[in-house]
Parts: C-alpha cells; structure tokens; sequence
C-alpha cells in the first residue's frame, strides 16, 4: 500500500518497525524487506485479521479425524484463508522465534509442517485444528474478511504450562505454590550424570540379556547412551515452558483474539488441581493478553469436552465423583467472574453434551460453529442475527421442598422431553437426580395452566430440604437444558455449593486433603456414592 518504515537492527541482529494499520484487503500484497546488501520480498500478502488457537489435544485435533471432516476437506478451498502452526517449543527461557520445521507427532506417528504459513486448500486442511478450521471458514465467509489462524497448542498440556513462570511465581496461591515447590525440588534433585550411569548401566543388561538369549541387537541400541538429558526442566508440563516456547514468539503481534481449548491434564489432582486451576486461569488469560498488548483481547474459552461413559439417572451419583468436571466448572466460573465483572471480550461455550465416551470426541464441527458464532456476534457486528450467550442464573431461593432458580431466558429440552441433569442435595451432601418442572405463574382466562419458562422447580423425594444443586455434573453427564428457541446454547456446568469433590457426600472422607486422595479413599467415596444410587433405585 506505499507505506514505508525503517529500523536499525540491534546487537542481537532483531529489529522491528510498525507500519500504519490497513483495511482488509484480499488483493495480495507485497512486503519488500532491503538491508545494505540484500532484499528480501515477501509475497502474497492479503491484510485482515489473525486468531490464535490455544490449548491442548482437542483444539489440536485434526480435521481429518472428526465426524463429517472429510466433507469439509473436500470443499476446504479458501484462499483467502491462511494456517501457521506453531512448532513444539518449551522454555525456560523466553523464546523470541521459532523454526520451519517438520515435526515428528508420536501421537500420529508422522511428521506436520509447522512454523510456515500456507493457503487453505484441502491438503492442508486437513491437518489442521477441526474447531480452528471451521471457526476460520465461518468467521470469513460471514465478514468476507480475509482469516489468519495461528495454531499455537499442543496435546497434553496443563494450564501452569500456558502461564509464565514469572507470573506463577508472583501468585497468592497456595496450590500454585506448592506445585511450584515440587517442580523446583525435582530440579534440584536431578543429577544428569547419575541419570546417564543408570541409563549406560541398563543398555548393558539389555546388550547381556539380548547375547545370551541369541536374538539380534537393534541397530539402534548397539551403541550405549553419551548424552546429558535434562531431566525435569526438558518436561514440556514444566510451569510456563508452553507459554516460553509457543506463545512469547508470538508476542506483540495484533491479532483479533484467541480461542482456547484445554483441562484434561489438570484433571488428575482432585479438588487441589480444580482449586490450582481456579486461581491460574484467568491470571493465564490476563497473561496472554499482555503478551498482545491489548488487555481487552476478545479470548472465547471452550469448556473441557466429554470423557468416559454417559452418565445416566441409575448411576448419576457415583459418575458425580471426577476432578474434570470440577475443571470444567472452573472454566465457566472464570467466564463468568470476568463476565460479570464487566469484560465485554470474553467468551464461553459448552462442549459437554457433544458427547462420545473417547477423551478425544470426534464432534469437533459443531464446537467449532458455536465458538465463532461467539466472535460473530461480538467481534464482527452480527449481534442481532447470531446469540452466543448460554442461559444464566440470577437467582435461587429454596421453598416448600424444592429450589426454585431463575434464569435470564425462557429454556427449555430442545427434544421437548423432560428436563434432565440436575441434581439436588441437602445439609448430608447427599445429591440425587431432580426432577424438573417450569415454575407456575398462574392461569389465563380459559383457566389453563401458565408456565413461566425462566424459572424451574427442582425437586426429588429423596431430598426434602434441597439447599443446594449441581448440573451435568458428570465427566459425560446428563444433560438437556439449552437457551428455548433451537439456538444451540446450553446451559453451563456448575453448581450453587462451595463443597470440594472429596467431602461429598458427608461422613466418608472429612479431612481437607493437602494432596490428592488415596485410592482407598476414592473407593470409600465411590461406593457411598453408589450406595446412594442404589438406595434411590429401591425408593423410586
């Protein structure tokens, strides 16, 4: 567009200039880059806007594994669209670039090209994130904006890793501070020349048992092992290396906003871990929005998805013992603390009733729509035409053996069956399915019953005091509930109590853990959990 800008590189070689911002454009441009002795063009430029995608596998997950991909990547020819995915990296130390590479994925057994950008086309469409693709084509094809997508995430990764060290360290919380503590005192017990003596040592059985049982040494283990390893520091969980390696090179870039996908790592330390999440997801948020110099960057959060067998009302108790859905519940509870606090550019969507029993739901296509529709209607002016708010709660009050809540919207079972996924418990903590009716209001002028679809009535014969509930409160819950009117809004994971997941119901585990729980302890729970299903089933 004619601009120019000049810059003089420092004594590490880095330099940058700002040029003046552009309207979207789909004509490639041209950037050409001159130094005393060379030029350097970079072509096939279009100008419009970049999104992020962070988290871990299931934002990860590749178009071509998901339910329907395949009609996607056969019509995936956006040119107008372009991918970069950000090679692995980790820390400690702040990274300012990374490679192009090609990677090897254990998980896929292959290598992907990372670190370049390209065209959408269906080749390379189909290996790039499911959600990030779709939310792509859908925010393009509505705004005609030209859509960059920068895939910065990565499979098995915790929220401590996305969050940097110095921002962990600083916190006033206890779970974080104590997880920093073990990471510090590993490192320091580590001893990389014991570590080598221990692996030489058992290449040497392994070349002994290997002679004497006659079978062939592979070519790859002939040789002992020579080199250091870094122990503890080299785990990419280490607290900050993710966002060190992956995030810091993309700092200072102006991108439009992030998407974020992740909880199952953390989902592993009971209610500690949930508590740990807690606090480090939105100081994670704040970080990343730092790091893009916009403290009002639009960031749309995707709640943990599905992970084992659906929760049904016969084992409904015992499937309510699980740290991720305390993980997801953190997810909204943080949306909602920003939400409420006055942050216009945050978003939440639910993923729970996508429902397959594999950690890695193949449902991705839909997850994908009901984020951009968030960015749609916030971001790119379709407020009037796209909702992406869930319902919400604004009020509770318990009443004659039943809890009544109010909603901010008229809601309702899409299917139109019955309402299903509360559950109710009184002062014992002993939570039991609830059945569900609208709250009645009164009768019109033909005497027929009028319902008040805002508000629900919540109730169960084995809790006459209900003082508090929980809802699709199950790693694959049950659960209906969604905004009246087919819009595709569900009703979030959550729950009126502060009780920790150990201490439900009450009498079986009373001491507050400072780690997480023994295996006997969990059985105890589990099977008070499932005697209350039991006790339930013989009533009803």
């Amino acid at each position: 567009a004619g601009a120019t800008a000049s810059a003089t590189a420092g004594d590490d070689r880095a330099w940058k200039v700002a040029l003046p911002a552009l309207p979207a454009n789909s004509e490639p441009q041209e950037v050409v880059v001159k130094g005393a002795n060379a030029s350097l063009v970079l072509d096939n430029i279009l100008v419009g806007d970049v999104w992020v995608l962070g988290g871990q596998s299931n934002m990860e997950f590749e178009l071509a594994k998901v339910e329907n991909g395949n009609l996607e990547i056969v019509s995936a020819n956006y040119p107008e669209i372009r991918i970069l995915t950000v090679p692995y990296g980790q820390g400690p130390e702040l990274q300012q670039n990374f490679a192009r590479l090609h990677q090897w994925s254990d998980w896929s057994s292959r290598h992907f090209r990372k670190g370049d950008w390209d065209a959408c086309t269906p080749e390379i469409a189909r290996e790039l994130s499911a959600i990030g693709y779709v939310f792509a084509r859908r925010i393009h094809k509505a705004s005609n904006v030209p859509i960059g997508v920068i895939d910065a995430s990565r499979g098995g990764t915790t929220v401590e890793t996305w969050t940097p060290l110095a921002v962990l360290r600083s916190m006033d919380s206890p779970t974080t501070q104590a997880k920093l503590a073990t990471f510090d005192q590993s490192v320091a017990d580590w001893d990389p020349q014991a570590d080598l003596e221990r692996r030489i040592a058992d290449h040497q059985r392994f070349i002994e048992r290997q002679t004497k049982e006659g079978k062939p040494i592979p070519d790859n283990r002939k040789e002992p092992p020579s080199d250091l390893q870094p122990g503890p520091i080299g785990n990419h969980n280490f607290p900050g290396h993710c966002y060190a390696g992956m995030i810091a090179p993309l700092a200072g870039l102006s991108v439009k906003g992030v998407i974020f996908h992740q909880g199952y790592n953390n989902a592993f330390e009971g209610s500690i871990g949930a508590e740990m999440y807690r606090d480090i997801f939105p100081e994670m948020i704040k970080s990343w929005r730092a790091a893009f110099n916009d403290p009002e960057l639009p960031f749309g959060i995707l709640s943990l998805c599905t992970d084992g067998y659906p929760q049904t009302r016969d084992d409904y108790c015992e499937k309510m013992f699980n740290a991720g859905i305390e993980i997801r519940a953190a997810q909204y509870e943080t949306f909602l603390d920003l939400y409420n606090a006055g942050d216009q550019q945050i978003g939440f969507v639910s993923t729970y009733d996508l429902r397959r029993r594999w950690y890695h739901p193949q449902l991705k296509i839909p997850a994908g729509e009901r984020i951009a529709r968030w960015a749609l209607a916030t971001q790119y002016g379709f407020d009037r035409d796209v909702k992406w708010k869930p319902p919400m709660l604004v009020g509770m009050q318990s009443q004659d053996g039943s809890l009544l809540l109010q909603l901010d919207v008229d809601v309702q079972d899409p299917a139109e069956g019955a309402i299903e996924g509360f559950a109710i418990a009184g002062e014992d903590r002993k939570f039991h399915p609830a059945n569900v009716a609208y709250f009645e209001k009164g009768k019109d002028d033909r005497g027929r019953v009028q319902y008040d679809r805002k508000q629900l009535v919540l109730t169960s014969p084995m809790v006459p005091h209900p003082i508090h509930f929980r809802y699709a409160w199950g790693r694959n819950p049950l659960g209906n509930l969604q905004t009246a009117g087919n819009l595709d809004l569900p009703f979030a994971t959550q729950k009126s109590d502060d009780w920790i997941m150990e201490e439900v119901p009450s009498g079986v585990f009373e001491q507050q853990p400072d780690r997480p729980i023994s295996r006997g302890d969990q059985a105890k729970i589990l099977q008070a959990l499932r005697d209350q299903d039991k006790a339930r089933r013989i009533k009803e």
